[in-house]
């Protein structure tokens, strides 16, 4: 059998595109490791801090129902720990969330005790960190498209194909492995698309099922579970993407009666029969992003585009914002109508036009500047701080058009309570909605978001050659 030269291996490896490269987790310089608390602080404490993925595959609750696949666990080790307890020294868990690349640092920085990641995730080098027995053993990842379109088989036939991933995916090294397979075959390598930090991998899975991502890669199990709730996604299972996987939970090098108590929880742990029956419960009706930029919804908001401009400009708004928001509220239809009030192309109220002085939503133009003016009189009265960046600006302003800015004050309040960041609405303050309010305000953030994102990827092909209107992300 041929086998290339190491001269040979190095060309190829410097042909493969730096986004191929898969973000390591954590921090990429060494972090000095703070104080270690093992099992015995942390029942001094009756606090145990747990670093989980802030997907909401993961990790979540809504209105009181445990809907994320470590969560579950976590409940049950939470019950483990206190069943063991001597003197009453119960703990209570105190779930921080965090992007997963973030986690293994934030665990060596002693910003918590244990990471529950949820997903495949691998120790670099460097970081003072053990894992505990497998979770789950032998976890492929799978190539996710939709049903209707191509299979693929080989992986030759990904060669120049783009792939969306979230931040810290398992993926990225794998898709690196197989460019190097790729290269010594002299093929295009496949591409990877790093998606927007406000996307979790169910984000994805629900972009690539509306058409505006068209392939990913995820664990199996995660891909088998969401198919649930997406039923047009199809996972090509014959395509070996790397050896399978497993998942673990993390701590401290050195809290070792902690990493004990771990393996002895989970030789015993039995996930419950029904443990997925709230999650389907919840989210079947909520996933359902459509695709923003088929021909008639590109024709729609190429005419819609001078008057959207025209508000967004005078608000000091992307337009994109309002393209995004009009498409969620009426599918770009400026003459639709609900039986409760909301009206045209913003769905927006009699009520709330008048309060920034607009009459006659009926006409399209005064429709949308009622909708602009109104998100923006949101904006500067609640949500003008500073420590926000745009994007969660937005993001809160959404959530106020949806349910009211008093109460999502409230809820940055009890964010900032629980030890959350009271200036991020995605993963965070979003958290506090998922339990007080249930998914409906997450969910309408979510879409308008997505479909923000989705005219983005096109704003050069969406607006005139020569115009330059500034994205404000």
């Amino acid at each position: 059998m041929h086998r290339p030269s190491v001269l040979l291996l190095l060309c190829a490896s410097l042909l493969l595109p730096i986004t191929a490269v898969a973000r390591l987790p954590g921090p990429l310089q060494a972090v000095p490791a703070a104080k270690v608390r093992d099992l015995s602080e942390i029942r001094s404490s009756r606090v145990l801090r747990v670093l989980v993925n802030q997907s909401r595959n993961s990790s979540g609750e809504v209105q009181g129902q445990a809907i994320g696949v470590e969560y579950h666990r976590l409940r049950a080790f939470e019950q483990y720990l206190n069943g063991h307890a001597r003197d009453g020294q119960e703990v209570t868990l105190k779930i921080i969330p965090k992007a997963k690349d973030q986690l293994l640092g934030a665990l060596q920085r002693g910003e918590g005790d244990l990471v529950a990641p949820g997903e495949l995730l691998d120790l670099q080098p460097g970081h003072a960190v053990a894992s505990s027995e497998p979770i789950a053993r032998n976890v492929p990842l799978v190539l996710v498209g939709i049903k209707g379109e191509r299979r693929y088989t080989k992986v030759e036939q990904l060669s120049g194909k783009t792939l969306a991933l979230p931040t810290g995916s398992a993926a990225g090294e794998a898709v690196s492995q197989l460019n190097q397979k790729l290269a010594l075959h002299k093929l295009a390598p496949i591409k990877i698309e790093w998606v927007d930090p406000t996307l979790a991998v169910e984000d994805v899975l629900e972009m690539v099922q509306g058409g505006i991502f068209h392939l990913t890669i995820v664990e199996q199990p995660i891909a088998e579970r969401w198919s649930k709730i997406l039923p047009k996604l199809r996972s090509d299972r014959q395509l070996m993407i790397s050896e399978p996987g497993e998942e673990y939970w993390f701590v401290r090098r050195d809290a070792s009666m902690l990493r004990a108590s771990i393996d002895r929880f989970l030789v015993g742990y039995k996930k419950p029969a029904n443990e997925d029956a709230e999650f389907l419960r919840i989210y079947r009706r909520l996933y359902q992003v459509h695709y923003p930029l088929a021909k008639a919804n590109r024709q729609r908001l190429e005419k819609l585009r001078p008057t959207l401009q025209k508000h967004a400009d005078a608000q000091n708004m992307d337009w994109l914002n309002l393209a995004a928001l009009a498409f969620k509220e009426s599918a770009l239809q400026p003459d639709a109508r609900s039986g409760s009030g909301p009206t045209g192309l913003m769905q927006i109220t009699p009520s709330a036009a008048q309060r920034v002085g607009v009459n006659n939503i009926q006409n399209l133009d005064a429709n949308v500047q009622a909708g602009a003016k109104y998100l923006a009189m949101i904006r500067r009265k609640f949500f003008n701080s500073p420590k926000l960046n745009e994007r969660e600006r937005m993001a809160f302003t959404l959530a106020a058009y949806n349910i009211g800015p008093e109460r999502v004050q409230g809820m940055r309040a009890e964010a900032r309570r629980r030890g959350l960041n009271p200036n991020q609405w995605f993963f965070q303050v979003e958290r506090i909605a998922m339990e007080q309010v249930g998914m409906g305000a997450v969910s309408y953030v979510n879409s308008v978001n997505k479909y923000y994102l989705a005219f983005d990827r096109e704003r050069e092909s969406l607006e005139p050659r020569g115009q330059k209107v500034a994205s404000r992300k």
